[in-house]
């Protein structure tokens, strides 16, 4: 369906849920939610997965880090959708990472204590690891490892993704099964309890809707001022910033790097570079006011450097806000909960959570709004059956053929079609990176991407062309 027609639907349906905020879980919202059969509309002020759901540190883990701050249950719960996502739901975007936790001798936990917590996060993630691996072996995982004073590391395994394509294809599905979804597309009033006025394209339409789900993530109190110019605050945001360095394309781990006995942050080989990162500080000010600064860089660099020798300059940076319960101290200290609340004229507004769970909190959403026999059974997102017998249209390299399939799975024929009458499809999107211009084509045709960043930064892998040092 064009823009054009979605628009025209969008102000002529009755539907049955209003989902606003096109990030992960809203976008997790309108799938189970046009699966379960109701009429589904999905908008976005920007584009789909524009904010924290294309800056998060791309990975599907169950949070080691949260057993010391007690969070068992999330942690059991993260591990149980990371298994779904990785078998079922996204297996072709969601893939197993192996992790070294290294020790050195002036670090803040001792051998046994981490030894004990990667036991009991394995049993909980049903892996059968050792635990601990010898320093050589650990060298051999990871050729930067810095051995300075370097005891031994732990072993365990979590998974990695690209989360701007694991939202993509969320909305897909949802459109797929039915729902009218529209970017772009700016709630600037609400008619408690009817729906809303939305802003698109120049024009204000009205949108019909018997419920509404607010999951605009950091904006989610100024969409509840909409509906109660009195609500108070509901949340605090935390921002979190990377940093792409060269690097990681030898590397068969990633390394978590602990630098007290709450924070961590992570080195990731991901398409092709090395991924650090991440921060964790408050940010006082209005959503789209964060900034990378040169003080963030240099903490990552600082950070990473613990563990990790050899860190080349950095060729980009994002960041992200993540979305904390309201309270005092440190955002690092925070618990990683999600809150439902619900407003005067019946909207459900859904704060925080963790882009592993997503669809446990997609499915307690619509429970809030008092949807009921919902299907718990994990569902294939588009793209990821089919993967052992794929009929490749066109002779490729294996790094194109690889990444193609990662990013699309047995769909990867069908972005490849058009280029049988136009072979300069298969020409390159940008130098350097493996993405082919048919993606373009079909980014602009079946994924909803109006302009050249919604392409290159959340559709593709593009963006990452200007971050590497010239052959």
């Amino acid at each position: 369906m064009d823009r054009a027609a979605s628009v025209e639907q969008l102000a002529s349906r009755r539907f049955d849920l209003l989902v606003v905020g096109g990030g992960i879980v809203g976008a997790g919202i309108a799938e189970a939610a046009s699966a379960h059969g109701l009429a589904v509309a999905l908008v976005d002020k920007g584009d789909f997965a524009s904010a924290t759901s294309s800056a998060s540190s791309k990975l599907i883990h169950g949070g080691l880090r949260y057993l010391r701050l007690g969070d068992v249950g999330l942690v059991r719960e993260a591990h149980h959708e990371r298994r779904l996502l990785m078998n079922v739901v996204a297996p072709h975007l969601v893939r197993r990472l192996p992790f070294l936790f290294p020790l050195y001798e002036d670090g803040p936990y001792r051998p046994w204590f981490v030894q004990s917590g990667i036991l009991l996060y394995s049993t909980m993630a049903r892996a059968r690891l050792n635990g601990l691996v010898p320093v050589e072996r650990a060298h051999r995982m990871v050729p930067q490892l810095r051995g300075e004073r370097l005891r031994s590391c732990a072993y365990y395994a979590d998974a990695w993704t690209n989360d701007g394509r694991l939202t993509v294809a969320n909305v897909r599905a949802a459109a797929d099964a039915g729902a009218t979804v529209l970017n772009y597309a700016e709630v600037v009033a609400l008619r408690g309890g009817e729906g809303a006025e939305v802003s698109v394209d120049g024009r204000t339409i009205s949108v019909r809707a018997k419920s509404v789900v607010n999951a605009t993530g950091p904006w989610v109190d100024r969409l509840r001022r909409l509906e109660d110019p009195a609500a108070k605050p509901s949340m605090r945001l935390s921002k979190g910033v990377h940093v792409l360095v060269d690097g990681g394309e030898d590397w068969d781990s990633a390394i978590t790097i602990s630098h007290d006995k709450v924070r961590v942050s992570f080195a990731i080989p991901w398409e092709g570079m090395l991924l650090l990162g991440t921060t964790d500080t408050e940010h006082d000010g209005e959503p789209e006011d964060v900034r990378v600064t040169d003080e963030d860089v240099q903490q990552v660099l600082a950070e990473a450097s613990v563990a990790v020798d050899g860190i080349g300059p950095p060729r980009a940076t994002f960041c992200g806000l993540r979305v904390l319960p309201g309270g005092d101290g440190q955002t690092a200290n925070a618990r990683r909960e999600t809150v439902y609340s619900t407003g005067p004229s019946g909207m459900v507004s859904v704060a925080g959570g963790k882009l592993t769970t997503y669809r446990r909190i997609a499915l307690d959403a619509l429970d809030h709004l008092g949807v009921r026999g919902l299907s718990k059974k994990p569902r294939p997102l588009p793209g990821a059956t089919g993967l052992d017998r794929i009929d490749w249209p066109f002779e490729l390299d294996a790094p194109t053929r690889a990444h193609l399939l990662h990013l699309y799975g047995s769909l990867a024929p069908d972005v490849l079609a058009p280029a049988t009458d136009n072979p300069s499809l298969l020409e390159p999107l940008v130098a350097g990176r493996p993405d082919v211009r048919a993606q373009d084509v079909y980014a602009r045709t079946h994924e909803w991407a109006v302009n050249d960043e919604d392409v290159l930064r959340r559709r593709t892998t593009g963006w990452l062309a200007g971050s590497r040092t010239p052959a």
